[in-house]
C-alpha cells in the first residue's frame, strides 16, 4: 500500500537509499546535494539502515572510494553536484570503463564560473560522454522512483554500467511536494540483493580491475561499453514495466504530453517541463495544437524513438539548460537534431537556451516559444536557429 508523504527531492532520494540499504556510501558535502548524505548518515546513526558511511576529504575521493567498494563486491553509491562532479571527472570514466554498477545521486547545479549555486544542467551534460547512464526527473516523485529503479538497471548482467540519477537543484531538491512512497519490503524485494559474479574479494576467482590496456585491447573495451549501453535501453524499459506493477507509475525513455496531434512541440529535460505543461494546457484551451516531449533517459540516447514521437509535428523547439559552447546550440539540441536528420524528418527545428544559473523559466516563456514556432510555419517569420530565453534587456 502506498505511503503518502510530503518530502523534498533530497529527502525522497535519501528515503529510497534507506529502503535499498546499500553496503557503502562515501560522500563529501556540496550544495545543493549536501542533504542527501546528511539524511542517510542520520538514518545510519538511528539504526534505520546499516550502510557503511565513509566521510572523505573531497568528491574525487568519494567517487574513488565508491569505485573501490564496488570493485570489492559491495553495492555502493555517492551523491554530489556541480563542481563536485567536475572534481570526480577522472573517476567517472574509471567507473564506467571498469563496468562497475555504482549509482550517483546528482543534484544538478551550474558549473563555475562565475560561481553560481543554482540549477542548470551544465554539470551532468558535461559528463554525458563519460559512459554513464543518465536518467532525469521532473519532480520529487520521479526522483524517488528513478532511484528505486537505478540498481536494477546498473546491476543487470547485460549492462553493468554506472547510473547517474539527476534532479534539478533547489527546484526539486529543496522544494517539498506530495509524493507516494513504496513500503520498505516492496522496495527491498524489487531491488533485491546484490550478488556480483566477479569481484576483488572473491578468493575463488582472482582478478584485476582497471589494468593498463595496450592498443591491442583498448578499442575492444570501448566497444564492449558501447554494447552495454545499447543493451541498457531494453533493460530500462523492462525495469520500468516491472516498477509500474508495484507502483502504478509507468516510465519510459520520455514522456509525451499532449503530443499525439501536436503541430508544434517543445523538447526538454527536467523540472521546467511542468511549467511547459501549464503553458500547453492554456494554449490548448485556445485551440492551439501544442505538445511536449520530456526526455527522461538521456544516456543511452533514444534516437529512433524520439524521431518517431516527433515525426508528425510541423516545428520543434529543443530547449537546453546547458551550453555546449559550440556556437550553434546546446547538447540536447545537437543530439535531437541529429536524430531527426537521421530519420529524414522534415519539420523545422530550432534550439533555445534557457534557465542557466537558475534563471526563471515562466509559463509565458514557453507560450512565446510556441508562438514563434507557429509564426515560423504560418507566416514565414524566421527565428534564430540558436537563441537565449529570458536575457535581461540591454536597454
Amino acid at each position: 500500500m502506498a505511503i503518502r508523504e510530503r518530502l523534498s527531492g533530497n529527502e525522497a532520494v535519501s528515503f529510497a537509499i534507506k529502503q535499498i540499504n546499500p553496503d557503502v556510501m562515501p560522500a563529501f558535502p556540496i550544495t545543493p546535494s549536501t542533504e542527501i548524505p546528511q539524511y542517510v548518515s542520520a538514518y545510519i546513526a538511528n539504526g534505520e539502515c546499516d550502510t557503511e558511511f565513509i566521510p572523505v576529504e573531497s568528491e574525487h575521493s568519494s567517487m574513488s572510494a565508491t569505485i573501490g567498494a564496488s570493485a570489492a563486491g559491495a553495492r555502493a553509491l555517492t551523491a554530489t553536484s556541480s563542481c563536485g562532479l567536475a572534481l570526480m571527472w577522472e573517476e567517472l570514466y574509471v567507473a564506467a570503463s571498469n563496468r562497475l554498477p555504482v549509482v550517483l545521486a546528482l543534484v544538478n547545479r551550474a558549473l563555475s564560473g562565475p560561481i553560481n549555486i543554482n540549477c542548470d544542467h551544465s554539470d551532468s551534460m558535461g559528463a554525458r560522454d563519460s559512459g554513464w547512464i543518465q536518467i532525469y526527473a521532473e519532480n520529487n516523485q520521479e526522483a524517488y522512483d528513478n532511484f528505486v529503479q537505478a540498481y536494477r538497471i546498473s546491476e543487470h548482467k547485460d549492462v553493468m554500467l554506472p547510473v547517474m540519477i539527476c534532479q534539478d537543484g533547489f527546484i526539486t531538491s529543496h522544494a517539498v511536494e506530495n509524493i507516494e512512497l513504496l513500503e520498505d519490503d516492496v522496495v527491498k524485494n524489487f531491488v533485491g540483493e546484490y550478488e556480483p559474479e566477479n569481484y576483488l574479494l572473491n578468493s575463488e576467482t582472482p582478478m584485476a580491475v582497471g589494468p593498463y590496456a595496450v592498443s591491442n585491447y583498448y578499442m575492444e573495451s570501448k566497444k564492449a561499453q558501447t554494447e552495454a549501453m545499447k543493451n541498457a535501453k531494453q533493460v530500462i524499459l523492462d525495469v520500468a514495466n516491472e516498477f509500474a506493477g508495484i507502483s502504478g507509475r509507468q516510465y519510459g525513455f520520455f514522456e509525451e504530453y499532449r503530443l499525439e496531434d501536436a503541430e508544434y512541440a517543445i523538447v526538454m529535460i527536467g523540472s521546467a517541463a511542468g511549467t511547459t505543461k501549464d503553458a500547453i494546457d492554456y494554449l490548448r484551451e485556445k485551440g492551439k495544437k501544442v505538445g511536449l516531449l520530456k526526455i527522461r533517459v538521456f544516456r543511452p540516447f533514444p534516437e529512433k524513438e524520439i524521431a518517431q514521437a516527433l515525426k508528425n509535428t510541423k516545428a520543434v523547439a529543443i530547449l537546453d539548460r546547458a551550453e555546449s559552447f559550440n556556437a550553434h546550440g546546446g547538447p540536447l539540441g545537437s543530439e535531437v537534431t541529429q536524430a531527426l536528420f537521421n530519420a529524414k524528418c522534415t519539420m523545422e527545428v530550432r534550439n533555445y537556451i534557457y534557465g542557466l544559473g537558475g534563471r526563471d523559466f515562466r509559463v509565458e516563456d514557453a507560450s512565446n516559444v510556441y508562438s514563434e514556432l507557429e509564426a515560423l510555419i504560418t507566416e514565414g517569420k524566421e527565428i534564430e536557429n540558436y537563441k537565449y530565453i529570458g536575457l535581461r534587456s540591454e536597454d
